[in-house]
C-alpha cells in the first residue's frame, strides 16, 4: 500500500476514531511478563477497536475503548444463524521501532468478500485497515519482539440484531481485538504430522469455503480430534464431490514441491480460502524462476510421489504459522513420511524470506508492507 492519497486517508481515518482510554490498564510488569512469552491467543490487549452498521444509518461509532465483555441478547441473530466473519493479519515491530503490517488490503478485500458472502455488510479497504491503525495506535506497548513474536490482530463481524428469524441482519458490530503471540505451534518452527481425513468434509461446492467464517472452522473440529487420536497434529481435507483431492488444512493452505523443483498447490474452486500467505508464496517461488502451478491435486498422487521419490517436501501456510513443513502424511490405510520426515529445503528458504520481509529484515520489493505507527 504506497499510494500516498490511499495512507494518509486511512491514517485520517485512523485519526478520526473516538478513542476512550481503559480506567483498568495492565500493570507495566504483568505485561512485560506476556511478552515475555508469548503464547497464541490467550492474553489481549487493554483495548478493542469497534464500530457499528445499521441497515438504515450505514457504518458509524468508530471508536477505541476497553477490552471486555460483550453483551448480547438471547436473541441475537449471531447465536442462532451463524451470521459472523473474521480475518487475521499480524503487526510487527522493526529494528527501528517502527511497526508494520504485511499486505492488510489483501485482508480487507477478503473480508469484505466474506461480508458479500453471509449477507453481512462490506467494510470499505480503507476503513478495515484505519480500524487496525487506530488500535495499534494505543496499544502498541503490547507488540512482543523476538523471533516469531508479533501481535496478532482478529478484526470481526457479526450479526447483532435483536431478532429471530431466517433473514439477513439489520444491524452488525465490528470489532478488532489483539494478542501478543510467539509461534503458532508450541513446538515451533518442526515438521508437523497432518491426518487426511475421507470421512469428513470441510465444505461443498457453493458453500462457504472461499468466505473466512467460523462455520468452516466449526466443521473441521470433529475430523481434528479425530487427528489428534491417530496421533497427527493437523486434519487435511479432500474435495466432497469425489473425495480424491487435496483442498486444504482445518486452517491452512497446503503446498507440494516436486523432485523435480517444481511446485503445486490445490487450485482455488470456490470451496478453498484464498489465503494471504499462499497468494504471497505464490509470488515468491515465482520470483526465483521456479515452475509454479495451481492446479488439480490428487491424494493417490501425492500417496504414489512419497512413495516413489518424486515428491520431496510439503508444506501448509497460512497467517498464523506462516510456513510450516510437514514431515507425515497419514490416513486410514497409509501412514507415510515425507522424504527423510524433516524441514525441506524450500520450505525453509521461503519462509526465512517471507519473515524478513515481515519483520523488516530485507526488502520488501512488492510492497506488501504497511506501517501502523
Amino acid at each position: 500500500m504506497n499510494d500516498s492519497t490511499t495512507t494518509t486517508q486511512i491514517s485520517d481515518l485512523a485519526a478520526a476514531y473516538d478513542v476512550r482510554l481503559t480506567d483498568t490498564p495492565t500493570p507495566a510488569a504483568e505485561r512485560a511478563e506476556a511478552l515475555a512469552a508469548p503464547r497464541f491467543g490467550t492474553v489481549f490487549s487493554d483495548h478493542m477497536a469497534r464500530a457499528r452498521w445499521t441497515a438504515d444509518g450505514g457504518w458509524g461509532e468508530r471508536r477505541v475503548e476497553k477490552y471486555g465483555p460483550l453483551q448480547l441478547d438471547p436473541a441475537t441473530a449471531v447465536l442462532h444463524y451463524a451470521q459472523e466473519i473474521f480475518e487475521g493479519l499480524k503487526a510487527y515491530q522493526h529494528s527501528d521501532g517502527s511497526v508494520w503490517t504485511f499486505r492488510p488490503e489483501a485482508n480487507a478485500e477478503r473480508f469484505a468478500a466474506s461480508a458479500r458472502r453471509l449477507a453481512l455488510p462490506e467494510l470499505a479497504v480503507e476503513d478495515f485497515v484505519a480500524s487496525i491503525e487506530a488500535l495499534v495506535r494505543v496499544d502498541r506497548e503490547w507488540i512482543p519482539t523476538g523471533d516469531e513474536a508479533s501481535l496478532y490482530l482478529r478484526p470481526f463481524m457479526y450479526a447483532s440484531e435483536k431478532f429471530i428469524g431466517v433473514r439477513s441482519t439489520l444491524e452488525a458490530e465490528y470489532l478488532v481485538i489483539a494478542s501478543p503471540v510467539g509461534p503458532y505451534f508450541a513446538k515451533g518452527v518442526n515438521p508437523v504430522s497432518i491426518w487426511v481425513s475421507q470421512n469428513y468434509h470441510r465444505v461443498g461446492a457453493g458453500g462457504t469455503g472461499a468466505a473466512k467464517c467460523g462455520g468452516n472452522y466449526a466443521a473441521s473440529l470433529l475430523p481434528q480430534q479425530e487427528a489428534y487420536a491417530n496421533g497427527c497434529d493437523q486434519v487435511a481435507f479432500l474435495d466432497a464431490a469425489t473425495n480424491t483431492t487435496l483442498e486444504e488444512l482445518g486452517g491452512m493452505n497446503i503446498f507440494v514441491v516436486g523432485a523435480d523443483g517444481s511446485v503445486s498447490t490445490p487450485a482455488l474452486t470456490g470451496s478453498i480460502l484464498e489465503g494471504v500467505t499462499r497468494r504471497s508464496i505464490l509470488q515468491l517461488v515465482a520470483d526465483r524462476g521456479i515452475e509454479v502451478h495451481e492446479r488439480t491435486i490428487t491424494l493417490a498422487e501425492v500417496l504414489d510421489g512419497l512413495r516413489d521419490g518424486s515428491i520431496a517436501e510439503i508444506f501448509a501456510c497460512g497467517t498464523a504459522a506462516v510456513l510450516t513443513p510437514i514431515g507425515r502424511l497419514a490416513g486410514a490405510d497409509f501412514d507415510l513420511p515425507v522424504a527423510d520426515g524433516g524441514a525441506g529445503a524450500l520450505t525453509m528458504s521461503i519462509r526465512e524470506e517471507l519473515t524478513d520481509i515481515q519483520n523488516g529484515r530485507r526488502p520488501d520489493r512488492h510492497g506488501w508492507m504497511h506501517r501502523l505507527v
